[in-house]
C-alpha cells in the first residue's frame, strides 16, 4: 500500500469512528427516552462500528511493522485477521442483537413513548452518516483513480476501505429502515412495526458482514496482487533489452506490500555475469516503479 493509499484509508477509519460514536451516544439517549427496540438495534450497532474502527485501525498499524526472523515476509496480513474479526463482530453484536431485540418486542410488545425524540436523532444520524460514507467514497476515489467502482470493488486488496464502505452503507440503511418504521409505529400506534424494524435493521447487518467476510476470505487465504498491479509488472519485464519473454510470474498480496516470483527467458548467447547484472538491474526497475513491490524473485530460465 503505497503511503497516498495508506492516508486515505486512515482517514475512512478516522470519519467512521468519529461519526459512529457521536451516533451512538445520541441513539442510546433516545432508546432509553423512547423504549424503541429499533433505536437500541442502532445503538448497539453504532457501539459496534466505533470498536470496529479501533480494530481496523490496529490492523491498518499493525499491518506496517517491520519483517523480523519469526515473520521474514512481514505483518502485512494481520489488517487481512482485523478485518475479518470485525466482519464476525457486524453480524454477531450488529446483526443478531438487533434480531434478538427485535424477537423480544414482538413476544414482549410494549408502547413507545417520545418517538419524535428518537425520530429527530435519525434524521440526524443520517446526515452524520451520510458525511462519513461520503468520506469514505472521496478516499476510494482517490485509491481507484480511474477505474470504474465496480472494478475497483471486484480487485481491491484493500480490506479496510472495503469493511469502511460496507459498514457505512449498513448504517446508512439500518437508520433509514429504523426511521420508516418507527414513523408507522408512531402514526397506527402499534409497537409492532418498531419491532419488525429491529429485525429487518439485523438481516441487512448479517448480509453485509457476510459479504465482507467472503472477500476478506480470499485475501486470508493469499491473494494474488491487483490486476493492474500485475499487468504493469508483465509490462516492466518485457520493456528489458536483455529479457526475450516472460515465463511466468507468480504475485501474493500481504497487506499493503506485494511479492513478485518470474521466470523469464534471456536473449541467447548472455554470459552468467551479464545475465546476473540484467537481472539485478530489472529488479531495481521494478521496485522503482511499482507501488508496494516489497519482495522480487528473478529467475532465468528457458522453459516454464
Amino acid at each position: 500500500m503505497s503511503s497516498s493509499a495508506h492516508s486515505s484509508t486512515a482517514r475512512a477509519i478516522l470519519y467512521a469512528f468519529v461519526a459512529n460514536f457521536g451516533i451512538a451516544i445520541a441513539k442510546t439517549w433516545a432508546a432509553w427516552l423512547t423504549g424503541s427496540g429499533s433505536m437500541m438495534a442502532e445503538a448497539i450497532h453504532s457501539y459496534a462500528d466505533t470498536g470496529n474502527q479501533v480494530l481496523l485501525y490496529l490492523g491498518l498499524t499493525q499491518s506496517q511493522r517491520p519483517a523480523d526472523d519469526e515473520h521474514p515476509l512481514g505483518y502485512g496480513k494481520l489488517s487481512y485477521f482485523w478485518s475479518f474479526v470485525v466482519a464476525i463482530l457486524l453480524f454477531s453484536m450488529g446483526g443478531l442483537f438487533s434480531i434478538y431485540e427485535g424477537i423480544h418486542k414482538l413476544q414482549n410488545p410494549e408502547p413507545l413513548s417520545m418517538i419524535w425524540v428518537a425520530i429527530i436523532v435519525l434524521v440526524l444520524a443520517i446526515l452524520l452518516e451520510g458525511g462519513s460514507l461520503f468520506g469514505a467514497l472521496r478516499e476510494i476515489k482517490m485509491v481507484r483513480g480511474t477505474r470504474p467502482f465496480g472494478e475497483w470493488l471486484k480487485h481491491t486488496r484493500n480490506s479496510e476501505l472495503v469493511v469502511v464502505l460496507g459498514e457505512d452503507i449498513g448504517a446508512q440503511v439500518g437508520l433509514i429502515l429504523a426511521l420508516v418504521f418507527l414513523v408507522m409505529a408512531w402514526v397506527t400506534g402499534d409497537p409492532v412495526y418498531d419491532a419488525m424494524g429491529s429485525i429487518c435493521i439485523g438481516v441487512v447487518l448479517i448480509v453485509i458482514s457476510a459479504f465482507v467476510a467472503w472477500r476478506i476470505r480470499s485475501l486470508l487465504l493469499g491473494r494474488s496482487a491487483d490486476p493492474e498491479i500485475q499487468g504493469a509488472i508483465d509490462d516492466i519485464i518485457c520493456e528489458a533489452e536483455q529479457i526475450e519473454c516472460v515465463l511466468n510470474t507468480i504475485t501474493i498480496q500481504f497487506g499493503p506490500d506485494t511479492m513478485l516470483a518470474a521466470k523469464v527467458k534471456m536473449q541467447a548467447g548472455l554470459d552468467i555475469e551479464s545475465a546476473v547484472r540484467a537481472i539485478n538491474s530489472l529488479e531495481r526497475e521494478l521496485k522503482a516503479r511499482v507501488p508496494g513491490l516489497k519482495w522480487c524473485f528473478i529467475e532465468p530460465d528457458i522453459a516454464d
